[in-house]
């Protein structure tokens, strides 16, 4: 869910990201329509932040962790190279099954393979400093966690972007299970020395983590 802004300035600033695909429009208006969760849609804006950080960064192999209907999946996918690898972690097997049918109409689809296991197990099995991106944007609560898993098997000079670290605002006065686990979370990273970081202010908060 976006930060709110006037819904004219929302249009203005998804139409100067540049146009996706006709899968992707299609992805979209689908998710929006028939899951009844529109807010967990990355969307084109920040789905364009995300394949522009793939390209500029030279990723090669890019870690998820939520993969939900695939929009952000295959966004990335299209910053990867023809012999790129994403890895995609999801653990409902409804929002599976769709995304993957949604791969597999893509070109780009091949550069993508979707994990149906917990996320935690699935990043447990990498290799240490072998991934180049990390997009994480599922259980709250365990962000920490992810984080954690997220820097060991990143390379120096690897980019974690970490989605929703503004809450829909409840950061300034967390309420909640939620709100707690990401206020702690952006604490483990403001206070991290591994790391350079930058919180930025798109959608519902993106904090881009860079490992030295």
């Amino acid at each position: 869910m976006p930060l709110d802004l006037p819904e004219d300035l929302e249009r203005y600033i998804e139409e100067h990201v540049g146009p996706v695909s006709p899968l992707l429009e299609e992805l979209e208006r689908w998710t929006k329509e028939e899951t009844g969760r529109p807010g967990m849609l990355t969307g084109r804006v920040e789905g364009a932040l995300l394949r522009m950080l793939v390209r500029i960064t030279g990723a090669r192999r890019v870690v998820e962790i939520g993969c939900f209907t695939g929009y952000s999946a295959l966004m990335m996918a299209e910053g990867l190279p023809e012999d790129g690898e994403l890895v995609t972690c999801e653990i409902l097997e409804e929002y599976a099954s769709i995304a993957q049918g949604y791969f597999d109409r893509s070109p780009h689809g091949k550069k993508i393979r979707l994990v149906l296991a917990p996320a935690l197990e699935t990043l447990r099995g990498i290799a240490g400093e072998s991934v180049d991106f990390v997009f994480i944007d599922a259980d709250k609560e365990l962000y920490p966690l992810y984080y954690e898993e997220s820097v060991r098997i990143l390379r120096s000079g690897g980019l974690i972007a970490a989605d929703n670290v503004l809450w829909y605002g409840r950061v300034l006065s967390p309420q909640d299970e939620d709100s707690r686990a990401i206020v702690s979370f952006n604490r483990i990273v403001r206070q991290d020395g591994r790391v350079e970081k930058v919180m930025l202010p798109v959608r519902d908060g993106v904090y881009l983590i860079r490992k030295r």
